[in-house]
């Protein structure tokens, strides 16, 4: 059983999971209601069907497998939404004048002109 984010948008009470074939609706409720402790109010399930559009290099059709997707929606009262693992970072454009960025700028440029201590007063063209 695998949770899977869904293509379309579904009602918070509903979450689904991609299961094998030979599992049925009251397996998939007996599953999370016994292992997960998750209250179940119904199952539905749907069999995707493997494309067979696709041709190896030897020009022979390749066909993907079949898999079972499954809509469970939980107890009354109970949600589920997807963590938000990469949030969007506030950019603020008011963060710094242009001023300050000119500043910013030439004080990169000093570091990247001034020679390396470790080098014992070679020039930077000269070496490995």
């Amino acid at each position: 059983m695998t949770l899977v984010r869904p293509g379309k948008e579904l009602p918070p009470d509903t979450v689904q999971f991609r299961v094998a074939l030979q599992m049925t609706k009251f397996d998939i409720q007996n599953y999370l209601q016994s292992i997960y402790s998750v209250p179940v109010a119904a199952v539905r399930t749907r069999i995707q069907y493997g494309s067979n559009r696709k041709r190896n290099h030897l020009r022979q059709k390749v066909k993907r497998p079949d898999y079972k997707v499954a809509y469970v929606q939980l107890g009354q009262g109970q949600t589920f939404q997807f963590p938000d693992l990469f949030p969007e970072k506030e950019t603020s454009v008011e963060s710094g004048s242009f001023e300050e960025l000119q500043e910013k700028y030439l004080e990169t440029e000093k570091q990247r002109l001034h020679s390396d201590p470790r080098r014992g007063g070679l020039n930077d063209w000269f070496g490995l």
